[in-house]
């Protein structure tokens, strides 16, 4: 079977996102807000089972991770402690001509050009034009941008009252880590792991639903003893890339960006990025690294409370390390779908002889049909098995369907579908990346066997419906 090679539009698939239900734009019809997207009934369905498959392997599967659920607002200090009141900014620029604001060092990158840094912060090179207006020489000095995102706590807006929606989840587990220790009752190494909603006020959303003000992080926090950093920092980065490779997204897609030590943060000693190429360029998707004793310290420094550990093996008192691998489920989404976007040309009327690859522009050979499918791993897919009678106004065929339906949706989300042609059933379903499909059809009524069809060959088996749960089964491993 020949597979496609070109990578998906973003165009193509920002298009199926919200014809099926994946992604809509928040706030739609107020003519929408930027940086803040909606997921509809399948992508939701999309993001649970993502990270529902990253708790599983991050702490169900293993007794050295618990979990933690912070909140999203914490003490104002907190942020202090952390840094990040007085160095998380985005170098900003403005146009002088046509008022656009942009982040510097996008705009330098896309023209080709460094973002310099001198005493006085960062300088932008002369070449650098406005990309809206084309004016050169016309923008303005690049200056600080603080990217988080100012409330107040109580009815009084006044400096007292002021707080932040967190910027990332991590803080929370710093800051819980000696309540966690005294009531886990694990000894490290061992780790704190947290799936939550942060907010980045981006000067320049873009590239979908990739970089946005509001989104969701997966974070580990693996505590270990000081001198064991390159060796678990090493377990992590296979760990993470066994685990992408589960969800569908295999090596071959991604690439592992290793910093230099003169990128790297002051207090890590290493860092690694696991990257995608998306449509728009190779991005990350996760971040790995080992932090050393940094926020712990910190928080140990502004909070006035001991953060140290005591090792009862080795009977000594220390600050624990961290290795911290910190994934975007919003970004492991889109690539998820990016990967699994597929256009083919298929035999019209689904049977199965051929399937080409689409090629774009031109017309589908003669008996063949154009098809889009959304080639989900199990795991991670919406839906994983439709039910179809093979005509509605059969009332023993939609009865035995709706038995079957019944029966299989205790074990997996499932669909039931019996409007339009059989065929147009399947599409839709291939279109929401729905790995199996079953078809109750008179030959049912008669001996109790169904077809079950596979979505990437479209081949399609009868077997007993008696037997249907535990080939779905077979086939989901």
């Amino acid at each position: 079977m020949k597979r496609k090679t070109n990578k998906v539009t973003l165009d193509a698939l920002a298009s199926l996102c919200k014809r099926r239900g994946f992604i809509f734009q928040s706030s739609e019809i107020y003519e929408g807000i930027n940086g803040f997207w909606d997921y509809g009934p399948m992508g939701c369905e999309l993001k649970r089972n993502i990270r529902e498959s990253w708790w599983k392997s991050t702490v169900l599967l293993r007794e050295d991770v618990v979990g933690l659920d912070s909140s999203i607002i914490m003490h104002p200090k907190v942020w202090e402690a952390s840094g990040h009141t007085s160095s998380f900014a985005d170098p900003m620029v403005d146009c002088r001509v046509c008022k656009r604001r942009f982040r510097a060092d996008q705009l330098c990158e896309e023209q080709g050009q460094k973002l310099a840094r001198d005493g006085n912060g960062f300088r932008l090179p002369d070449a650098v034009r406005c990309p809206h207006c084309g004016e050169n020489g016309r923008l303005t000095d690049p200056r600080a941008f603080n990217l988080m995102f100012k409330t107040f706590v109580g009815p009084v807006e006044e400096d007292a009252t002021l707080s932040y929606l967190r910027p990332e989840t991590a803080q929370g587990i710093f800051v819980q880590f000696q309540n966690v220790l005294s009531v886990s009752r694990r000894k490290v190494p061992f780790g704190i792991a947290q799936i939550g909603k942060a907010f980045r006020n981006e000067i320049n959303p873009r590239n979908y639903t990739f970089r946005s003000r509001e989104f969701e992080q997966m974070e580990l926090e693996f505590f270990i003893k000081p001198g064991a950093d390159e060796e678990w920092h090493t377990y992590w980065v296979a760990e993470r890339m066994k685990w992408y490779r589960k969800i569908g997204l295999p090596e071959e897609s991604l690439t592992r960006y290793v910093y230099g030590k003169d990128e790297l943060a002051h207090y890590a000693s290493a860092c690694v990025d696991i990257m995608y190429d998306f449509p728009f360029g190779v991005q990350e998707l996760e971040g790995i690294a080992a932090r050393g004793n940094f926020d712990l310290s910190r928080h140990q420094e502004f909070s006035g409370k001991s953060m140290e550990y005591f090792d009862p093996d080795t009977r000594e008192h220390f600050i624990p390390n961290v290795v911290e691998p910190s994934a975007g489920v919003d970004r492991i989404a889109l690539a998820i779908l990016c990967e699994a976007y597929r256009e083919e040309w298929v035999p019209a009327g689904d049977t199965v002889s051929e399937i080409l690859e689409a090629e774009p522009g031109k017309q589908p050979p003669a008996g063949f049909e154009l098809r889009t499918v959304l080639g989900f791993a199990p795991c991670v897919a919406p839906i994983k098995v439709a039910v179809f009678p093979l005509l509605k106004n059969k009332p023993e065929l939609v009865a035995k369907a709706r038995a079957i339906f019944e029966t299989l949706r205790e074990r997996w989300p499932c669909f039931y579908d019996q409007g339009g042609a059989i065929g147009r059933r399947y599409r839709r379903q291939d279109e929401i990346g729905t790995p199996f499909g079953v078809t109750v059809d008179f030959q049912t009524i008669e001996d109790g066997t169904v077809t079950l069809r596979d979505r990437d060959t479209m081949k399609q088996q009868r077997l007993p419906a008696a037997g249907l749960a535990a080939a779905i089964e077979q086939a989901m491993k």
